[in-house]
């Protein structure tokens, strides 16, 4: 029986491609690819010639199936994703945990990941972090989310994209407060990029008067509560009007 491969490819700057992971795709049998059309000059790059078949949101359960099947044949396959680590806020879940399920080894291949290289460089506390990936697309369901974490002490990690970024930011603000730090990394590894730390307040004002940081892929990173919040410290901060219309996260 083969293996399925988890292989990470470059979030930008094609040199943080890991020697093993050419190696990997160079001698698999088969490569499920988010996006062949994307992924078709990275493999062009490194002399890749092992076919992909695509593997995205719209045909994972599928795809999934006649991939772990293809393994339990004897094949191997390597997963990839646009850019990054599979599974990473991109799709994977179903094909690793049909594999898994099936008795088939499953290989991590380190690289690249986003929200690794943003906090390593965000000048907050990373000892301790928690991923939540992308908040909701409307409006009050992203409020409703951010609230969930109001006593959450870990720094709280997010991707967003240039359509939302601001409104997010300024959902940020108005849920935590304008002093809380916040760390937003644009463009990791590509051209622009650019990573700001400041207390909320300054970085809504700095970012809302560039458009161009207003451009690319971010990562958010924000700075945690020094303790959780209690009963009393909850109805104290509403005294304040802080957060008026929030029911107590306990």
């Amino acid at each position: 029986m083969s293996e399925l491969y988890v292989v990470p490819t470059p979030i930008g700057n094609l040199s943080d491609m890991v020697p093993r992971a050419v190696q990997v795709l160079q001698q698999v049998d088969v490569i499920a690819a988010e996006d062949t059309r994307h992924s078709a000059p990275l493999m062009r790059h490194f002399d890749i010639g092992t076919p992909m078949w695509a593997y995205h949101d719209h045909n994972e359960e599928e795809q999934a199936e006649r991939l772990v099947a293809l393994i339990l044949e004897g094949k191997s396959v390597a997963l990839i994703s646009d850019a990054g680590t599979p599974l990473v806020s991109d799709p994977g879940f179903r094909l690793v945990e049909k594999a898994t399920q099936a008795g088939v080894k499953v290989v991590p291949i380190p690289g690249a990941v986003a929200a690794m290289a943003a906090l390593s460089a965000s000048g907050l506390p990373s000892d301790r972090f928690v991923f939540e990936g992308f908040l909701p697309a409307k409006a009050a369901k992203r409020v409703s989310a951010l609230e969930a974490l109001l006593s959450e002490t870990r720094t709280l990690i997010f991707y967003e994209s240039s359509h939302r970024i601001l409104d997010t930011l300024q959902a940020m603000h108005d849920v935590f407060g304008e002093e809380r730090k916040v760390c937003v990394a644009r463009e990791i590894t590509k051209q622009y990029e650019t990573i700001k730390t400041a207390a909320l307040s300054d970085l809504v004002v700095w970012m809302q008067a560039d458009s161009n940081q207003q451009r690319g892929e971010f990562v958010i990173m924000l700075e945690g509560v020094e303790h959780e919040l209690s009963a009393e410290d909850f109805e104290f901060a509403k005294t304040l009007m802080l957060w008026p219309s929030i029911d107590p996260p306990f």
